[in-house]
This record gives structure tokens, sequence and C-alpha cells, in this order.
């Protein structure tokens, strides 16, 4: 195939290669240090807010391992009857219940989120750092297609299929070149994509170098979990809501440790299979 005579001149390692890969690990740190100046301080959260959030917690953690809970039964039982009466009864709740004249609850009135101030500055917070991603990469983007467009840099060293070539090729139309060569433009997106290894090394793992975040970082933040609770949430809603969930999750329950004597007499051969 052409690409396999294809030779690439020294000077392009050495003033488009290397030029791009640095430019991009030092404006992932320059990002990261402009996203940590522009944060602000969290807010002191209040003792009975702190108590709403982790009861919701207990919840749904509770519920989420009851297929195969380490709980035994007793103990299972005492928990979720606990959180069920609990959430019933508002417990739990950081602000009462409010009652008309009647003994009817008042749904609270959500707060707008332009009227909000919290809200307001969890937006501007959140554009902000949305601000920050952008604009970085698309003058890195529009420089790479400026100075360098149609350049080839590097070849992998290993075998790939032709679905990769639109992947790999971005701005070289050559039906012929072999896969394995990269392009310019190519070559800041496998850079986008696949330096969070090194800004985990250089920055440590919370890091704001991209715009990625760990959605799975808890073992129990699996489906079915309950809304994310914000200011402007109704958690006597929720709560009923979660109440409810329990008490589907004992007709699930099974104990981990059930029959485990005879399972390790098993697995050791004390006793037949």
């Amino acid at each position: 195939m052409a690409g396999e005579s294809l030779y690439l001149d020294p000077q392009i390692r050495d003033w488009v290669l290397f030029p791009i890969t640095l430019v991009m690990i030092l404006v992932g740190i320059l990002r990261n240090n402009v996203v940590q100046l522009l944060a602000s301080s969290p807010k002191k959260q209040s003792r009975k807010a702190t108590r709403e959030q982790r009861a919701l917690l207990r919840s749904q953690i509770l519920r989420n391992t009851a297929k195969a809970s380490p709980l035994p039964p007793s103990f299972f039982e005492a928990h979720t009857n606990e959180l069920v009466t609990a959430f019933q009864e508002g417990k739990y709740l950081s602000k009462p219940i409010e009652v008309d004249e009647n003994g009817n609850k008042i749904a609270p009135n959500p707060t707008s989120m332009l009227t909000d101030p919290a809200a307001m500055e969890g937006m501007m917070g959140n554009m902000k750092n949305q601000m920050v991603m952008m604009v970085p990469q698309m003058i890195i983007m529009g420089w790479i297609n400026f100075f360098f467009q149609g350049f080839v840099l590097i070849k992998l060293p290993f075998p790939l299929t032709l679905g990769f070539k639109s992947m790999l090729q971005r701005g070289i139309d050559t039906p012929d070149m072999d896969v394995r060569w990269v392009s310019s433009l190519s070559w800041y997106f496998l850079n986008w994509f696949g330096l969070n290894g090194l800004y985990r090394v250089l920055l440590g793992s919370d890091n704001a170098a991209t715009d990625k975040r760990d959605l799975a970082s808890s073992p129990f933040a699996t489906t079915g979990a309950a809304p994310a609770a914000g200011p402007n949430q109704d958690f006597n809603k929720i709560f009923i809501g979660e109440s409810e969930s329990l008490q589907i999750a004992e007709g699930i329950y099974k104990w981990a440790g059930e029959g485990i004597e005879e399972r390790i007499l098993r697995k050791y051969g004390k006793i037949p299979a």
C-alpha cells in the first residue's frame, strides 16, 4: 500500500507532534488552576439539612443492597421499619410540614431559580466552568487547523481495521493511506481523550483538567436511586416515595450470609457437593 512507503520529516515530530502534545498538557494544567480559582467556597450546611440528606442516603443503600444484603433478617427488618415510619411521619425533614385549618398538608412553594440566590450562584458557577472548558479547546482547534492542517504526524505501531480511518485521519482525504497514520487534528482529539491518566498523576484524581466526572464513584450509586436532592426539592414527597421503595425492597430481600456454613464446607470438600 502507499502508506507503507511514506516517510516523515523529523522536523514534523519536533515542531508539530511535540508542541501539540505539550500545549494540550499545559492547557489542561492551566484549566485546572483556573477552575479552582473560580470555585466558590462551599457554604456551611445546617445540621438538619445534613441529617435529611443522610437519611435519604441510608435508605438508598439499604434498598439497593437488598438482593444480597450483609444485614441479617432481624437487622434489615428493624432498619427498614424505622426508616419507613420516620419518612411517613416526617421525622427527618429539615423544615416542618405546614398544615391548613383542616389539618391537610400544604405543599411547599418551590423557589424560582431566578429568585433563589443559591440557584443563581450555581448556574453562574456552571457557566464559568463551561467557558473555561470550551474556550481553550476552540482556540487550540483553530490553531491546529490554521497552522497544521493536513499534516501527518505519527504512525501507530499496531494494526487497526478500516473503521478507525475516519477517526485517525481527520482532515486528510487519502483513501489509500494506511489506517495507522494519524493526522494533526486526530492527534488533538486523541490527546483530549487520552491525557486523563497523566492529569491524574500530575494533578490528582479530583482534578478539573477535563470536563469528565466519575459518575459511579460509589458502589451504591446504582439504578433505582432517588432523584438528586436540590434546594427546590420537596423532601416530603421524596421521603414518601422512598418509604414505598423500601417496602418493595422487603419483598426481594435476601441475606448474603444465608447458608454460609454449608457453602464453606462444600467449597473445601468437607461435605459432598
